[in-house]
């Protein structure tokens, strides 16, 4: 399992926008294929910074998933008006894998 993460530049002034952009990717990244973790919009500390998270299988199924993303309806939409509105300053996507696990189990207080 590999999980992609997306940071986002974007303009301040334009935050609702990429808050309408991330409701978008919310239906169209889960039935495209990829595990949605989410998208995340600035809220304290860094105002211009913001973030989409989601996991594949692999790089095949990464593929498989961005053919599927970019014949979709609401994918081509969402992109077309990411490209019209231009609150996205800078996108970089980089591709992790979980290092960490197993987990200990939450402990609650």
């Amino acid at each position: 399992m590999i999980t992609c993460f997306i940071r986002y530049h974007i303009d301040l002034a334009r935050k609702a926008q990429f808050e309408h952009y991330a409701r978008n990717w919310g239906q169209a990244i889960p039935r495209c294929g990829a595990d949605l973790i989410g998208y995340f919009s600035p809220h304290e500390g860094s105002s211009t910074l913001a973030y989409g998270v989601y996991t594949v299988e692999n790089l095949a199924a990464y593929e498989a998933y961005r053919q599927r993303l970019s014949e979709d309806r609401l994918g081509r939409e969402n992109y077309e008006f990411a490209q019209r509105e231009k609150f996205l300053l800078r996108e970089d996507r980089t591709f992790l894998k979980l290092a960490s696990g197993p987990h200990a189990p939450l402990v609650r207080p």
